[in-house]
């Protein structure tokens, strides 16, 4: 298992490093791809990945990247009322067929999936995003290994007792420092390059560590999901990480933070 999760852990690094350096076409199409995966995943767990519900999801999802490309985010309002507006009528028109919980499921599921995931590629395409990008995974995959190293060695408050028992405050606030460090190194070798940044050290050291806090929540909240549904794992797509959103939830939260705490800390 352990030698599974290495080798298909090293192919993402690998993928991870071209697609998302390569930016443009390809990690836009990559980037939507892998939110159809999940929304899949995600719609499948809550029981409406083929009904019409969860249709109006993949079809809002699709229509939501489209926005993205053609830089329509001015849209985006308009395209969740409309969206929310077919649920609604599907619901009222096949009454009693479906449930409250598969519309709100369908919707939560667009922005949840979708539009957080999107950010990878926004940020990608943003002034100094080539360098900017790395922050999303520094900040998510660094907060995981340094809270784990952390909470191994000095954890002794439970951070959520029921839903994640061998999670630590110790070991949150570690993987809120590990980030913040790892951001900060990674600005003193790049930060060089980055012209829209006035303090690259101070930016990424700060944008990471408010990436690793919103991280934290993202990994619970995939959990708790999880054990909502008593499910271990949402798919089974990458050999010992299971589905997308096993190994992207707290990526989904990164992406955004970074985007915007980049924006505002400009």
């Amino acid at each position: 298992m352990f030698t599974k999760r290495l080798v298909s852990g090293i192919i993402l690094v690998i993928f991870a490093i071209i697609i998302v350096g390569s930016g443009g076409p390809l990690l836009y199409v990559t980037t939507g791809l892998i939110s159809l995966i999940g929304l899949f995943e995600l719609y499948r767990v809550m029981k409406i990945e083929k009904n019409p519900m969860g249709i109006v999801g993949y079809l809002t999802a699709v229509s939501y990247y489209g926005l993205v490309w053609f830089d329509g985010q001015k849209y985006v309002t308009l395209m969740a009322i409309a969206a929310l507006m077919v649920l609604m009528g599907l619901y009222v028109v096949t009454f009693p067929k479906y449930k409250t919980e598969e519309v709100t499921a369908a919707f939560f599921g667009v922005f949840y999936v979708a539009v957080m995931l999107s950010y990878l590629y926004q940020v990608r395409v943003m002034a100094d995003g080539r360098y900017l990008v790395w922050l999303i995974f520094i900040s998510s995959w660094g907060c995981d290994t340094s809270a784990y190293c952390v909470g191994m060695l000095f954890g002794k408050h439970r951070l959520a007792p029921v839903l994640s028992p061998k999670k630590s405050i110790e070991g949150a606030v570690g993987g809120v420092v590990g980030a913040a460090l790892l951001g900060f190194g990674y600005a003193t070798l790049f930060g060089g390059r980055m012209t829209e940044l006035t303090s690259p050290q101070a930016a990424c050291s700060i944008a990471c560590a408010i990436a690793a806090v919103i991280s934290q929540i993202g990994d619970l909240a995939a959990s708790a999901i999880k054990r909502n549904h008593d499910i271990k794992d949402y798919g089974h797509l990458i050999p010992g990480h299971g589905g997308i959103l096993d190994r992207f939830d707290s990526v989904l939260f990164t992406a955004p933070a970074i985007f915007f705490a980049v924006t505002f800390l400009r």
